[in-house]
């Protein structure tokens, strides 16, 4: 039994009976489901942050992204430095009915594309006992294992061939990708004839958080987009969710992660800035990690409380000076804010002796809005940033949003209150 969901909306009454129901209650956590009223054995399922395929008992459950599919994909490839914001025009990836199908079908075009010219060789170390002398002799090996004995003699050499790393990617993506129930017969037919192609290339396993970097010169360029979507899946892998007794395969996204990561990287590039200066505490791609930020009670080092802003701007100097805080929410919002966001951001405005920091919304969620905080000095700003439309049309909602956060901060080295920087800053 197929359904097909979508971010956030409700749907249309559906009949499940109480193993169903019950199974989909454990293997998607964030999937609300509500008994349709007047409607014995039929429920309203409605779901949350989490899209792209599940695959539970007798259901094959599909939940698309409300920026769509294609949409989806270039978002979670730029958070994750496959390219820049300003490159993401020469890509292009495929829209179908499910996640893993999207991802399927761009993967095994994007290879065909790249294998065009034969398959990527490259050198690799070996390390081995043979009876023939090839490479150099590990001397130190050699009399620790055989002492006295000639044969077989441990060498090193290196060897030209197909089974490197980018080669690798691809294979596991592909094989992680065909473990699922795909709908689209193209694409299972896609995945099989990458998998094949690949067949002298090894399959290994590479954890969500320790898939390696790959440079790209000019002998390998033609691969970066093959390699990248093949990042995009393991990155965040197909995997069993064991949740109750009900085990769930399948291939998922958090949109809320997604968001954030986007938005680092977006304002980045954008501000002409590193991670060093931009830092944020959950990608898992940056080298320079958020400095400890604590809330503390009177009695000092005692029942701390770390907190980890999306994002931070930290000055040069000893010791280095923080002089802007944000946090990225893509969130289902009914109304207004949620007061949990704004003591959030004035947790943090506070702990870093700020006058105030900066909210950011996915379109649609919250219109731009500022609070003041009486008694306390502090300016709450709210933005957003609509996803939709073409990459210039985002890059230069992306440049606004950059050009904001800069003027939050040059009110902060300037120590003026937020709202004054703001109006010398508009009569500039």
């Amino acid at each position: 039994m197929n359904i097909d969901l979508q971010e956030y909306k409700t749907s249309e009454p559906i009949a499940l009976d109480v193993a169903q129901r019950d199974a989909l209650a454990s293997g998607i956590r964030s999937l609300r489901i509500a008994p349709a009223l007047g409607d014995e054995g039929r429920y309203r399922l409605t779901p949350g942050a989490e899209v792209g395929a599940f695959q539970i008992g007798n259901l094959s459950v599909s939940i698309r992204p409300k920026v769509g599919i294609s949409k989806l994909i270039f978002l979670a490839c730029y958070a994750m430095g496959a390219f820049k914001l300003r490159e993401g025009e020469r890509y292009h990836f495929a829209e179908a009915k499910t996640l893993p199908d999207a991802i399927s079908l761009s993967l095994a075009a994007a290879a065909r594309k790249a294998f065009e010219r034969g398959l990527l060789h490259g050198y690799r170390t070996e390390e081995e006992s043979l009876y023939t002398v090839r490479g150099r002799i590990r001397i130190g090996e050699q009399i620790k294992r055989r002492f006295s004995i000639p044969f077989p003699v441990e060498v090193r050499y290196d060897e030209f061939t197909e089974d490197v790393v980018a080669n690798r990617f691809v294979k596991a993506a592909a094989w992680r990708l065909g473990r699922m129930q795909l709908r689209s017969r193209e694409a299972r037919d896609g995945l099989r004839e990458i998998v094949a192609r690949l067949g002298n290339v090894s399959l290994m396993e590479f954890p969500p958080h320790d898939v390696p970097d790959i440079r790209f010169d000019r002998l390998n360029e033609r691969y970066r987009e093959v390699v990248m979507l093949s990042r995009l899946v393991l990155r965040w892998r197909l995997f069993e969710s064991d949740r109750g007794t009900v085990p769930a395969p399948g291939f998922h996204m958090n949109m809320n992660v997604v968001f954030q990561w986007f938005v680092t990287r977006a304002l980045r590039e954008a501000l002409g800035v590193s991670d060093r200066t931009l830092r944020s505490d959950n990608h898992p791609d940056d080298h320079h990690r958020l400095p400890p930020i604590w809330l503390a009670k009177d009695d000092g080092e005692q029942n701390r409380i770390q907190i980890k802003p999306d994002l931070s701007w930290w000055e040069d100097g000893r010791p280095r000076r923080c002089t802007f805080v944000g946090d990225a929410k893509y969130k289902h919002i009914e109304s207004r804010v949620p007061n949990a966001d704004l003591f959030q951001l004035l947790a943090y405005a506070t702990a870093l002796d700020l006058p105030g920091g900066l909210l950011i919304y996915a379109k649609g969620e919250h219109p731009p809005d500022s609070y003041r905080v009486r008694n306390a000095g502090k300016r709450l700003e709210i933005a957003e940033i609509d996803l939709t439309g073409n990459v210039d049309k985002l890059l230069s909602r992306i440049d606004e949003l950059g050009k904001r956060v800069r003027r939050i901060r040059d009110a902060s080295r300037s120590g003026k209150p937020l709202a004054t920087a703001y109006l010398a800053a508009a009569g500039d």
